[in-house]
């Protein structure tokens, strides 16, 4: 049911004078634990009154009508002299802006309630939605902007942010996610002085392989695990994206996340509504720890695909085999997956092509039809293996991309973004297709399409992306190339969602040589994504530690493989436990008791998934404070623990701590016991088989680290 607080559209005038507000004067976004409380001042504009820990008197809003704060959606060429949220150009070459309130209105939807401002221009037919909704139990806040007009001709936006967030604090700490190919979600903290610090990505697609969209603010200390106040934000765009931290000269901070508007100045037609991306937030009191679990829960319930649905473990061929395979390889290899008790096979890269066939990466990619020589049965006879070896069959793609060795590319070089009269570059050997073009996107969906079609056995996808936009021209926007950037991402969405809607219970890992996509707008159609290529267990435990802040393990996909073999494979699968549970390794190369260690593990990973997929994360030692890293997992019912515990590389006779437990009932008794050992090796923890209060795990803790290097320890703890 739709509530409205103020007077309906049709009874306001675009004299901002006629525009009513609420009977208080106030807005009130809010969630079990935080308000944001926007007021109406007296001449109808709109001001951020308030953004903290909820306010348990309602009487007290009336503080704000005199101490306003900032205007909500600050707009260019008004009063205010610092970096604006929206800045268009009219049809008549107005550059100004000034936005006053018309109406708001909330009404219920799943996990929440959603809030939309209405705001227009007094002098132009411009209106501007403001849209927050509010997940109660969660403390997450989603927020976005649409767009719209009704002047005779279209209008230009060069800025149009998603939304506008004030503080005032005596000081800023900003953590931020730097990346490259396999050292994705590096984690780095600088305090925000004067002026502005901007992070963003102009790379259009494998838009996140330089940095994450996602960041932390420590507000007033530097971002902590386990205590002091701390914003966390991230952009659902799988585009070009630009976070602006601005500090002004009275020493308040206002963030603007966004599409990055550079290259991509819109062209707004009359009737038309440009929506932004969604910015999603919480903000939490006990440290990053706690707004990491608020952000776990709230994408799995209402964010990720099949968020409450189950996960499938995995055998993949790339490692191993590469582009070397044929039929009867693969079909070998099917028969180890279901020895090693995983559920699936995944056929990587190197499948199609047959007047190119893909041999390597200089060819192939857009001729989505099975290789003949190599697999002379087609996916039809791969699909028939894996069920007579009892697994199901999952395949690679890159549906987005192009060789230029390739029959899709003699028949539609119009197809690719590339420069017309300059000399092409190439990344990886590829090309990015044009997915602006509607003809484009139906090719791409059909490729998904035809595969599932014609293979219904087909049980998950392995969805790849590895160049970013270069040689940057549309065929398709001929003289209107300003919005490639915008439109080629929303091209994206469209195939993604007719994917989701015709086959919606089928999973799809969201790869881009390695974490270059992770974001929670892509994430509603892939059930996980790859945070990185590099799977050497030593740098996971640091690009793990990064993608948690923001993801929960049941969206981060980790393979065991042969990366640092100076690493034990209990190690390396032990790291990998802690996420979605993959193997991408020659099983043959494994000793009897490494092989059985494997079978464990995943035997074990099966019986603590309710834990580790679904349970609330505490990330106990950090890799980036120590020589060590623990991760703890307890299960929503609380009578289930698991502690990964791992010594990197630990310093001569150095002082080792007990390390103190989470998130335990301090009145309940667990049982300790260390888990997933070698075959023919016993328990060297002390604690091990014993009977422990919470209590007394979480204030004294538990000899878990040992100073041998690249080792670990799983620890289950049981309430009695």
């Amino acid at each position: 049911m739709r509530i409205f607080l103020s007077l309906s559209l049709l009874a306001v005038v675009f004299c901002h004078c006629m525009a009513q507000p609420l009977s208080d004067g106030m807005i009130r976004v809010s969630t079990d634990a935080t308000d944001l409380v926007i007021a109406v001042g007296p001449h109808g504009r709109l001001y951020q009154a308030y953004l903290g820990p909820k306010l348990l008197h309602d009487e007290e809003l009336q503080h704000f009508a005199k101490n306003r704060g900032w205007e909500v959606y600050s707009t260019s060429g008004n009063e205010d002299y610092f970096e604006p949220a929206l800045g268009i150009t009219h049809a008549d070459g107005n550059m100004t802006t000034y936005l006053y309130y018309v109406d708001s209105s909330q009404e219920k939807v799943k996990g929440g309630t959603h809030t939309r401002v209405t705001m227009r221009d007094d002098k132009y037919p411009l209106t501007v939605v403001l849209n927050y909704v509010a997940y109660p139990k969660e403390n997450v806040i989603r927020t976005w902007t649409e767009i719209s007009h009704k002047e005779k001709k279209p209008l230009t936006m060069a800025q149009y942010a998603s939304a506008m967030l004030y503080f005032s604090r005596q000081a800023y700490w900003l953590t931020e996610f730097s990346s490259d190919w396999a050292k994705e979600a590096r984690m780095s903290s600088q305090q925000l002085q004067f002026g502005k610090k901007v992070i963003d990505t102009k790379l259009g697609s494998r838009a996140a392989m330089h940095t994450h969209p996602f960041f932390e603010i420590g507000l007033g200390a530097p971002v902590s695990e386990h205590s002091g106040e701390v914003l966390m934000g991230t952009l659902g765009w799988t585009g070009n994206f630009r976070f602006t931290f601005e500090v002004d000269n009275l020493g308040n901070l206002r963030v603007i996340p966004g599409i990055n508007p550079y290259a991509s100045v819109y062209e707004l037609k009359a009737g038309e509504t440009f929506t932004t991306p969604e910015f999603i937030f919480t903000i939490s009191s006990n440290g990053a720890g706690e707004g990491s679990r608020n952000l776990h829960d709230w994408a799995r319930l209402y964010s990720l695909k099949e968020g409450s649905g189950d996960r499938m473990t995995l055998l993949n061929n790339w490692e191993n085999t590469a582009f070397d395979f044929d039929q009867q390889k693969l079909s070998e290899l099917m028969k180890e997956a279901r020895s090693l008790g995983v559920d699936m096979f995944l056929l990587d890269d190197g499948w199609f092509g047959n007047k190119y066939p893909r041999s390597n990466d200089r060819a192939g990619l857009g001729d989505w039809t099975a290789t003949r020589d190599k697999l002379p049965g087609g996916i039809p006879a791969l699909v028939s293996a894996a069920e007579e070896a009892g697994v199901k069959f999952g395949i690679w793609i890159e549906p987005e991309m192009v060789n230029p060795k390739s029959e899709l590319f003699e028949q539609h070089p119009d197809w690719v973004i590339m420069q017309p009269n300059r000399e092409t570059y190439y990344y990886r050997n590829q090309l990015v297709l044009d997915l602006s073009n509607p003809k484009v996107q139906d090719y791409v969906f059909g490729v998904v399409d035809r595969i599932l079609t014609e293979n219904p056995g087909v049980a998950y996808f392995k969805w790849d992306c590895n160049s970013p936009i270069i040689n940057i021209y549309s065929p398709y926007a001929g003289e209107k190339q300003s919005q490639l950037y915008v439109n080629h991402v929303r091209g994206l969405y469209n195939v993604l969602s007719r994917v989701r809607e015709k086959y919606p219970d089928v999973p799809m890992m969201l790869c881009s040589g390695g974490g270059a996509r992770c974001d929670y707008e892509a994430l509603k159609y892939f059930t996980e994504f790859w945070c990185s290529d590099n799977t050497d267990p030593v740098e996971r435990l640091y690009i793990q530690w990064g993608f948690s802040q923001f993801f929960p393990a049941k969206a981060m996909a980790a393979h065991v493989t042969g990366w640092n073999k100076r690493t034990s494979i209990k190690f390396r699968t032990d790291v990998a436990a802690m996420c979605r549970l993959g193997f991408d390794i020659g099983l043959d190369k494994l000793s009897d008791d490494e092989l059985e260690y494997c079978r464990q593990a995943v035997a074990t990973w099966n019986r603590l998934k309710p834990a580790v997929m679904d349970g609330d994360q505490y990330r106990l030692v950090s890799p980036y404070e120590s020589n060590h890293a623990a991760v703890e997992y307890v299960d929503k019912s609380g009578s289930t623990a698991v502690v990964y515990a791992y010594d990197i590389f630990p310093r001569y006779q150095e002082k080792l701590l007990p390390v103190r437990l989470l998130g335990l009932d301090p009145e309940s008794r667990y049982l300790v016991r260390e888990i997933s050992l070698m075959p023919g090796t016993k328990s060297r923890l002390a604690a091990d088989n014993k009977v422990f209060s919470g209590d007394y795990l979480m204030k004294v803790g538990l000899d878990i680290l040992t100073g041998n290097h690249t080792s670990s320890r799983i620890i289950e703890l049981t309430r009695q």
